[in-house]
């Protein structure tokens, strides 16, 4: 399968890049900056991109990529501290600038340039860099030029080797999307055959060679992932699969029933219903650290998946999870990447190291999107295609601070009514996620004529697109209002709403 390989700087755009990429329909595989030549010389490799990151070249210890790579004869973009970088190993200056360019700024593009091609010659772009480059390389010439730089494009066409000091992978860069595929199509001659139909006649091929003949197990929580790879893992293996339903004491209102349907009506898998919310719980009680819990529930579905795999018919050698690129990517460094851990994502930073399952993880190239496309092309309906998503810890994530029975009663009873007038209003499928996050804050208010003390409650709503990046939604204010009133009103415990308006970053999306 042919692919473009990211090399990753440590720049909080470098998932952008990777989907932008996706969406040209060509594969894109994001690897850590010191990758080997050697690797990176695989015949499926048709070209190289360098992403940005937040170090400047003449820094001590800062992240080189193998020299190597200059001599691989396949094309290379580098993006930002990645132009810089090339630009500095193939012989060229680059210096701390008197007039940094952070934000907006209008690119004047030379022409003649493949990269350009097709594009007016001026665009507006986004600048995020304090050094810049102020003498070409050898062979190089400028391909545009900004206000502050003489060369914010570079190349050389004979080597086709490529560099821009903007952001072309972002929203405001609004043209930049064509610069990319001039990259991907023209230069590296890519053709468009990432489709998520080819994905699936692939990825059924992989997991019946991965698999054999032995059984597999999939923990399925009703949410899109779970239940895109149960249908996944269906098509490729039929009855090798048995689907396990854990009800952890962490789930939203109704959810046991409405995951009992899914299977009914629509995967027709086999399913086992196991209720272990009175170990979950236990195990929880007293833990305040997010991370704690997050590895406290991952460690406690590996156990109750063995000791429920001892129940059923054959072995099972194979534990199946819907675990995605942005899982992956969020929650472990890549090599030494400089890029910090986010999170530890139930499904990757959770699991124990000792455990009797081999893991099947048939997602685990996709972002959030492509996932719902796969979900469609297998028939899977509306409801669970395009429905929200939701944490594997649960409400464990929602409810800061120590987890008690009460406190679940209560973000499932918000949650239940937020999800209500949602869809009400017809907003629930346009967002990409909204939920309540049960506050360790009480404050005081009034109800009738009497003084209360009761919980804080956040309400939060997103737009993203792959979860890497996120902006809080412009709630319309008498739907917020009834939203309110209605938690305040029927759910026993509340009597304060506050409004998230944070985005991604500087926050994440969930709290915990």
């Amino acid at each position: 399968m042919e692919k473009i390989a990211i090399l990753d700087f440590g720049s909080q755009y470098t998932q952008v890049i990777a989907r932008r990429i996706r969406e040209r329909a060509v594969f894109s595989e994001i690897l850590p900056f010191d990758t080997p030549a050697t690797r990176l010389a695989d015949p499926e490799i048709r070209g190289l991109l360098l992403s940005g990151g937040p170090a400047s070249v003449y820094s001590r210890k800062v992240p080189q990529p193998d020299p190597a790579i200059f001599a691989l004869r396949k094309p290379i973009l580098g993006i930002c501290y990645g132009m810089q970088l090339l630009a500095h190993h193939l012989g060229g200056r680059v210096a701390h600038s008197s007039k940094r360019e952070y934000g907006p700024g209008v690119l004047q593009r030379r022409a003649g340039s493949l990269l350009f091609s097709g594009l007016p010659r001026e665009l507006k772009v986004w600048n995020s860099h304090g050094d810049k480059l102020t003498r070409l390389p050898r062979g190089f010439r400028s391909a545009a030029r900004t206000e502050n730089s003489e060369f914010a494009a570079i190349e050389d066409p004979a080597r086709r080797i490529y560099g821009l000091q903007f952001h072309p992978e972002v929203h405001h860069t609004p043209l930049g999307r064509h610069i990319l595929e001039n990259f991907v199509h023209r230069i590296c001659g890519c053709g468009r055959k990432w489709t998520m139909r080819s994905f699936i006649e692939r990825a059924c091929d992989d997991l019946r060679a991965q698999v054999g003949r032995e059984n597999v197990i999939l923990g399925l929580s009703g949410g899109v992932d779970s239940s895109v790879a149960a249908a996944l893992l269906h098509r490729a293996i039929g009855q090798q699969l048995t689907c396990v339903f854990v009800n952890n004491g962490l789930l939203r209102k109704h959810e046991a029933e409405g995951v009992r349907r899914l299977v009914k009506r629509n995967l027709r898998v086999r399913l086992k219903y196991v209720d272990a919310s009175d170990g979950f719980l236990h195990r929880l009680r007293g833990v305040t650290d997010p991370e704690r819990k997050r590895k406290i529930i991952g460690r406690e579905f590996i156990r109750v998946f063995e000791r429920t795999t001892q129940q059923l018919r054959g072995s099972h050698r194979f534990l199946a999870q819907g675990t995605l690129y942005p899982d992956v990517i969020e929650s472990v460094s890549i090599g030494n990447n400089p890029a910090a851990l986010i999170k530890s994502h139930h499904n990757v930073g959770g699991l124990p190291k000792r455990m009797r399952f081999r893991l099947v993880e048939p997602l685990r190239q996709l972002f959030k999107d492509e996932v719902r496309r796969v979900g469609e092309q297998l028939g899977l309906p509306r409801e669970v295609v395009w429905r929200q998503p939701f944490p594997g810890p649960g409400l464990a994530v929602r409810c800061l601070g120590e987890i008690s029975e009460d406190k679940l009663r209560v973000l499932r009873e918000a949650d239940w009514v937020i999800v209500d007038e949602m869809k009400k209003s017809g907003l629930y499928y346009k967002v990409w996620q909204t939920f309540a996050v049960l506050l360790p804050v009480k404050s005081v208010g009034v109800m009738g004529d009497e003084r209360t003390y009761e919980n804080a409650l956040a309400f939060r709503a997103v737009e993203s697109q792959d979860a890497m990046t996120a902006d809080w939604v412009r709630v319309p204010y008498d739907l917020l209002a009834k939203i309110s009133n209605r938690i305040i009103n029927e759910v026993r415990g509340v009597n304060r709403v506050v409004l998230d308006i944070t985005s991604k970053p500087p926050g994440t999306i969930e709290w915990e």
